[in-house]
């Protein structure tokens, strides 16, 4: 014998209510998709992107390429973007300094021309992206190459007056003259300087380095990722 059990009947309303989460539910957000043509991916969907360049003098080829964008997606989506765009483009994932946290991811690359890293976070309701390649080779042209273990600030000053920096409990002073730039090797860390000349201060900032970068210092401009 089949039993047959009264079920609760829901009010018209809540029906209308239950049926309208459930078709959201059921809608799929547009995967991320890129452009297989560039060599620096950004997802299709991006509101904001940005691609730079940076070369040395004469050089054809890039010391580093980085792209910035934002993102309207959950870093969890954007993360699995670009790990299957990247290994689509044989980078490989190395452990070094990895940092996956759910507001922020840091990981490394290594591409088939340099080392690489990708840092995604959060802000406004967006995934910020900062996606950064580096050249050894061209590095090693331009004789921008930091020591193994180490970081490399570049340095010049390009007015006809001899300036210096103070920088590391060490005074460096800069000839004047395009065709003298100087360098530091340091090892890596956050470091507070100074730009003088002709007994004034030019710029007081803070530089933070990691091992294997190239910076670049002046008088008048923040200092500069070049590698």
């Amino acid at each position: 014998m089949t039993t047959a059990r009264r079920g609760t009947r829901v009010p018209a309303r809540w029906r209308l209510l239950v049926c309208g989460l459930f078709l959201l539910a059921s809608c799929s957000q547009e995967p991320l998709t890129a452009d297989p043509d560039v060599e620096m991916p950004a997802p299709k969907q991006s509101s904001f992107s940005q691609f730079r360049t940076t070369r040395a003098h004469g050089a054809e080829a890039p010391l580093r390429l980085e792209i910035e964008a934002r993102v309207p997606a959950e870093l969890s989506e954007v993360l699995a973007f670009y790990r299957r765009e990247l290994g689509k483009r044989g980078w490989q994932e190395t452990p070094d300094d990895a940092v996956i946290a759910a507001d922020r991811v840091q990981l490394a690359f290594a591409s088939p021309k340099g080392p690489a890293t990708l840092k995604l976070g959060r802000a406004k309701d967006e995934t910020t992206v900062s996606l950064a390649q580096r050249n050894p080779e061209a590095a090693a042209k331009a004789n921008i190459l930091p020591i193994s273990g180490q970081a490399r600030l570049i340095f010049g000053y390009l007015r006809p007056d001899v300036a210096s920096l103070v920088i590391n409990d060490q005074t460096i002073e800069i000839a004047g003259g395009e065709n003298h730039p100087q360098m530091l090797d340091l090892p890596p860390g956050t470091y507070s300087y100074q730009l003088r000349a002709w007994g004034l201060l030019l710029r007081a900032d803070t530089v933070t380095l990691a091992a294997g970068e190239a910076w670049s210092l002046s008088d008048d401009e923040k200092p500069s990722q070049i590698y």
